[in-house]
């Protein structure tokens, strides 16, 4: 298959003429998938003719579906079953002229359905193939069973998450789940470079524990100047190192501040109103304002705590006092600024309803924007991808009989009606 950047007529989307086997599953190896999409690439998700665990939320309710509506926008599906030799035949039929394939199985899963990097690379030696794990796929911990939650707990994540006098913290957000998503889809991209001047693809592996480790920067400072176990610091800086920096009550809400240098400091005493305190032993250099953290939030906390959040972060915003509201997920959802950005946009999904969408981070300035496209049914291509791989129908319909590929999906319902206002909540 000739290099993208070789292929005639191509499209102005960086990954156009791109074709990316999306194996993976929950949060991980889909959300690396959805930015290529999203980049132009062909995706084709391949799923159990089941359907993967987060489609399969929606058996719970509309909302626990959702998710999957969010990270598989823009890609095509085939329902596979992996486990007969023919799904398998299938697999490698996709292979043969595919640029990557990614998956998020456990270590050996794909090897032993005969489907592994040493198999798939004799078949195409130009295919990327990207595999995301909890623990890698070497070392003692490689088979340990892997979740968002027990990465957070492994990595050292949740030991100084939450408050001193509290109980270990898991973060609300799947942070394991994306963070590695994110590497995964930055190693794709890093073998897909090499790949323009070597002609070969390569293995690429991203373990969630390993790709959440420099996020605990801050508490590591905090070791290695201490020598003791990093404690759990609440709202306040993981280090130990700034104030103020913290969230503060106002009389309707919480704000979250920071001061990290003399500057800031000076235009918070000017804010609040206490340039008597300009020359105060206790405050005068940042060193001193950590020393002397309680007192520096008390000062904080009384001027904030008699004020409404929108007085505070007003006044903050005319001082250059680097300050935020805390906001609720229907604030954020329903924000303007990424709205008019186009980060998050209103679609009317014909499984989920009328939900917003997000679009990819990544700004590609120059190329051409990729639309949003709902997320596919289960199966929906499957006619689509078998006739591209030159199955008839009368063979794509005995292969859906013999439960080799999923069955046609029912057509799509309509719409729901679009509500008066997008806005939740």
């Amino acid at each position: 298959m000739p290099a993208p950047a070789q292929t005639q007529g191509r499209r102005n989307r960086p990954l156009d003429g791109v074709t990316v086997i999306d194996l993976g599953q929950v949060y991980q190896g889909p959300y690396a998938t959805f930015l290529m999409a999203k980049a132009g690439a062909n995706v084709i998700k391949i799923e159990p003719i089941a359907g993967e665990p987060v489609r399969q939320r929606i058996h719970i309710s509309r909302g626990a579906g959702v998710p999957f509506a969010l990270l598989n926008a823009n890609k095509r599906n085939l329902t596979l079953n992996l486990k007969k030799p023919e799904g398998v035949d299938i697999l490698k039929r996709l292979v043969a002229d595919a640029d990557v394939l990614l998956e998020n199985y456990a270590p050996g899963v794909m090897d032993r359905l005969g489907i592994g990097w040493e198999v798939l690379s004799q078949i195409n030696p130009r295919l990327v193939y990207a595999t995301g794990t909890g623990y890698g796929i070497s070392g003692p911990d490689r088979d340990n069973l892997a979740m968002d939650i027990t990465v957070q707990a492994a990595s050292g994540m949740m030991s100084v998450t939450g408050f001193p006098d509290g109980p270990p913290v898991k973060s609300g957000p799947a942070v394991a789940d994306f963070m590695s998503g994110i590497h995964l889809f930055a190693g794709v991209m890093t073998a897909l470079y090499e790949r323009e001047h070597t002609g070969r693809g390569r293995l690429v592996e991203v373990a969630m524990q390993e790709a959440v480790y420099p996020t605990l920067a801050s508490n590591l400072s905090f070791m290695y100047d201490q020598g003791v176990v990093p404690p759990r610091t609440g709202n306040r800086h993981g280090g130990l190192s700034a104030a103020p920096y913290n969230v503060y009550a106002t009389s309707d809400g919480h704000i979250a501040l920071i001061g990290l240098n003399d500057g800031h400091w000076m235009k918070l005493l000017e804010a609040i109103g206490r340039l008597d305190l300009d020359g105060d032993e206790r405050f005068s250099r940042k060193v001193n304002r950590v020393r002397h953290m309680d007192e520096v939030d008390a000062l904080v906390g009384e001027w904030t705590q008699v004020r409404t959040k929108s007085e505070v972060l007003a006044t903050f915003a005319r001082f250059k006092v680097p300050s935020a509201p805390v906001r609720d997920l229907i604030e954020v959802t329903n924000d303007p600024h990424m709205h008019e950005r186009g980060m998050l946009r209103w679609i009317d999904h014909p499984e989920y309803g009328r939900i917003c969408v997000p679009d990819s981070p990544i700004r590609l300035h120059g190329a051409d924007p990729v639309p949003p496209v709902p997320s596919p049914r289960l199966g929906q291509h499957n006619r689509e991808i078998l006739a591209e791989l030159g199955f008839s129908d009368a063979e794509a319909a005995r292969l859906a009989a013999d439960g080799v590929v999923g069955p046609d999906p029912e057509p799509a319902p309509e719409p729901p009606a679009k509500p008066a206002a997008d806005p939740v909540g």
